[in-house]
């Protein structure tokens, strides 16, 4: 099978920017000049976060790009629009084959040469509404609620509220990429106050863990307050944070980062329990003092205290999760009867972020 030098890398976003800028958009404007239409790389893929490498060309990656047409000309474009790319397009586009494999058994395409025929495109074409429905579980014309917040998968919200809008034709796109930017204020108190009582809840067990002689244990609990840490910092600083593959690189573009991650990086090298807990004591010191610059509650004691009588050092997290909850006045907020928080705080499976279907079945936490 023919196979092209590898090109330059270039970041995917940019990559697709250019695809559509410089050989969709001709197209469509040649051949439906009328057309109102979105187009955007949004929803799935390392590049639509910013993350990918010159690896990440190895599959499904490449000159792509989404396409909106309203509910009106889906089903009488759709298939003419797709025929006419796959006929029109170049066979490759700054060194990129624009034709792909038929999608593996996950779904997967590659990228596959071929100079002459028609192109197997990865143009894919949508409305907003069936987008939305299919990789959010949401009907965009709907108000989102309460346990839709709360079910929405992070990973999904940040794949749909990243990547790049490059056309707005319909008007619709952005605007419900804004509705879905962050949470509202008040669920945005309660995610807080549920991932400081993660915390509280195993913050004494690297030291207990270590007293007994346990120092595996000890460090697989100080990696654990580790994740517990990062995912409070997304919160306070209101970004979604993604799931584990990307958390840390995601966690470097935090304001507090600079500081924190050396701090969590000896937590996670410490050999002795006593080591770890005093970096995880600054760590928790350090988000304390964070929580009080956001005035969101009256100020909290920031010093790390003995757990009780035991000599080990905590941040009695609970004392914020509590004062969040109190500052919370959206009565179905205050109404809820856990703290366990978001779909992402209470399960830790890659198989809700994949299928939705698993996302209702959990609703009934929140009823």
């Amino acid at each position: 099978m023919p196979s092209l030098a590898v090109p330059q890398f270039i970041p995917g976003l940019k990559l697709s920017q250019l695809f559509y800028q410089n050989a969709v958009k001709p197209i469509l404007d040649k051949e439906i000049p009328k057309l109102r239409y979105s187009a955007a790389l949004i929803g799935w893929g390392s590049e639509v976060l910013g993350f990918d490498t010159e690896i990440s060309r190895d599959h499904h990656w490449g000159p792509r790009v989404l396409l909106f047409l309203s509910t009106r000309d889906y089903p009488k474009l759709k298939d003419n629009i797709s025929d006419t790319l796959s006929h029109q397009l170049p066979y490759q586009f700054l060194g990129y084959s624009t034709n792909y494999s038929k999608p593996d058994l996950k779904g997967i395409r590659r990228p596959v040469v071929i100079k002459h025929g028609p192109i197997a495109h990865m143009v894919n074409i949508y409305t907003v509404r069936s987008f939305f429905q299919a990789r959010l579980g949401f009907d965009p014309v709907r108000t989102i609620t309460l346990a839709d917040w709360l079910t929405f998968p992070q990973q999904r919200l940040l794949e749909l509220t990243a990547g790049a809008v490059y056309h707005d034709g319909l008007g619709s796109l952005k605007k419900i990429r804004a509705q879905l930017e962050y949470y509202p204020k008040d669920i945005w108190l309660y995610l807080l106050s549920a991932q400081w009582t993660r915390l509280s809840q195993e913050e004494a067990f690297v030291g207990r863990t270590g007293d007994v002689g346990d120092e595996l244990g000890s460090q697989v609990v100080a990696a654990r307050m580790v994740r517990e840490v990062m995912k409070l910092g997304f919160l306070m600083e209101r970004k979604y944070a993604p799931y584990s593959k990307w958390l840390g690189s995601a966690f470097q573009n935090l304001r507090m980062a600079k500081t924190l991650t050396p701090i969590l990086r000896r937590v996670l090298l410490a050999e002795t329990w006593k080591t770890r807990e005093k970096w995880l004591a600054q760590a928790y010191s350090l988000m304390a003092k964070r929580h009080n610059a956001l005035k969101i509650t009256k100020p909290i004691k920031t010093d790390p205290a003995n757990y009780y009588s035991r000599p080990y050092k905590v941040i009695f997290a609970e004392r914020f999760a509590v004062a969040l909850k109190q500052a919370i006045r959206n009565p179905a907020v205050k109404k809820l009867q856990t703290d366990v928080g978001s779909i992402d705080q209470f399960t830790d499976s890659t198989n809700v972020i994949e299928d939705l279907s698993l996302v209702d079945t959990l609703k009934v936490v929140y009823r």
